[in-house]
């Protein structure tokens, strides 16, 4: 199972777009935004995805409000899961506790990856390069014994073409 995961991406809808066609092609079975969408466009984006996503309202969002009903749109803290794994979606990283197996949050803009007492916890930085020059995301391939954490990395001040990508792994049930 591979589960795309971005955040943060604001009103740049062009590289909001490139990333998700990009976890798209490299085979993404899910996608979850953790929130700061802020543009209806960026939903819409979401909705016509070959796959199925989620998306988190978060601090910048409250425009959006009235789409819930529209899009697989949720609220802070979101528990569901993606088939047999549990996951918490939020925006801000308030509840940060090991109640499910992925925690996924975003609004720092700062990608990252850890894991505790059997829980991997994700923010994967921002789409939108707007407290650094560099548009992140990452993908999380779910494996039996094992997570594979991939953090896609571009620099928008170059209008680099192409992504760096840095991978880490972490062992599931670990303690």
């Amino acid at each position: 199972m591979k589960i795309g995961i971005i955040s943060d991406s604001h009103k740049k809808i062009n590289l909001l777009r490139e990333a998700i066609e990009r976890l798209e092609n490299d085979g993404a079975e899910y996608i979850v935004h953790a929130g700061d969408i802020v543009l209806k466009e960026s939903l819409d984006l979401l909705q016509n995805c070959h796959i199925p996503y989620k998306a988190v309202i978060g601090n910048n969002d409250s425009q959006l409000l009235e789409y819930l009903s529209d899009y697989n749109l949720v609220q802070e803290p979101y528990y569901f899961k993606i088939k047999d794994i549990s996951v918490k979606l939020m925006h801000l990283p308030y509840y940060l506790n090991n109640d499910s197996s992925l925690i996924i949050y975003g609004h720092t803009h700062h990608f990252e990856a850890k894991e505790n007492q059997n829980t991997l916890y994700i923010n994967p930085g921002e789409i939108c390069g707007r407290k650094k020059s560099i548009s992140e995301f990452v993908m999380v391939e779910v494996k039996t014994n094992k997570w594979k954490v991939r953090h896609y990395q571009k620099d928008i001040s170059k209008d680099a073409a192409s992504y760096c990508i840095n991978t880490v792994e972490f062992q599931k049930g670990k303690k």
